[in-house]
C-alpha cells in the first residue's frame, strides 16, 4: 500500500508497505453492506511474539542496551540549533568538535539544562546514557558552499528514512505555536484521515511527527 502525506502515514507509518510479507489488515465493516467505519489494527500482546522475525527472548547480554541516538546531518548549525532549542524546546546537552576531520556533533534532548555535568568527561558519559537523543552532525563548510544543495530527507524517491517524532501534551496547541513561528508543515492536525497528529519540517527538510499519548482518535 502506498502512503502519502495527504492521508497521513501514521498507522504503522507504512510498515505494511509494498513487498511486505505481512498481510494487509482488512477494513472493518458495519452490518450495513458498503458502509465503512474507521478502524485501527493493533497486534495483541500475544501476537507481538508471533510476528515473523521477532526474537521473543533477546540475548541476556543486551539487557542494558538503550536506544540512545538518531543522527541527522545538517547544513547550517545556527539554523538547526535555533529550531531544536527555541522551536522544539530541546536542550543542547553536549558538543564535540573534530577539527582535523572537519565536523562537529551536537547532542540534543529533552533533559533539564541544570542536570548537565560541568566536568567534560562526566558530561560526555552522561550524554551517552540519555535515551532518545538527536545527534546533529555538521560537516564544515556546508552552510557557506553555494554548490551544496542539502541532504536527502528520505521522503522522496528513493525513499528510506522517514521521520523522528516528539510527543506533546496537546497537539493542537503545539501546532498553533509552530504555525505562529513560521514552521513548515507537511500535515496539520486536522488534515487527512487521522486527526490530532501532525508532521513538520526542520531547517533541512527532515520530517518530525508531532503526536500525543492520547490515542482516542486511533481507538474510538
Amino acid at each position: 500500500m502506498q502512503c502519502s502525506a495527504g492521508i497521513s502515514a501514521r498507522v504503522f507509518h507504512c510498515f505494511l508497505s509494498r513487498g511486505t510479507r505481512f498481510a494487509t489488515p482488512t477494513v472493518v465493516r458495519t452490518s450495513a453492506p458498503g458502509v465503512r467505519r474507521k478502524s485501527t489494527v493493533m497486534a495483541s500482546r500475544a501476537e507481538l511474539h508471533s510476528i515473523p522475525g521477532v526474537c521473543t527472548k533477546p540475548d541476556a547480554s543486551t539487557s542494558d542496551f538503550i536506544m540512545q541516538q538518531t543522527m541527522l546531518r545538517i547544513k547550517d548549525p545556527v539554523k538547526s540549533l535555533d529550531f531544536y532549542t527555541r522551536i522544539l524546546g530541546m536542550t543542547l546537552m553536549s558538543k564535540l568538535d573534530f577539527p582535523e576531520m572537519e565536523f562537529s556533533l551536537f547532542f540534543m534532548g529533552y533533559e533539564a539544562p541544570e542536570s548537565i555535568p560541568d566536568d567534560e568527561k562526566e558530561r560526555a558519559s552522561w550524554t551517552f546514557r540519555q535515551r532518545g537523543c538527536i545527534e546533529l552532525t555538521y560537516n564544515y563548510g556546508t552552510d557557506t558552499d553555494p554548490e551544496f544543495k542539502g541532504y536527502h530527507n528520505g521522503n522522496s524517491d528513493p525513499r528510506g528514512f522517514g521521520h523522528i517524532g516528539i510527543c506533546v501534551p496537546n497537539v493542537e496547541a503545539a501546532c498553533k505555536r509552530f504555525e505562529e513561528l513560521g514552521v513548515e508543515f507537511v500535515k496539520k492536525p486536522n488534515d487527512g484521515k487521522l486527526k490530532n497528529l501532525a508532521f513538520v519540517k526542520d531547517p533541512d527538510g527532515y520530517w518530525i511527527e508531532v503526536l500525543s499519548s492520547d490515542v482516542s482518535n486511533l481507538f474510538p
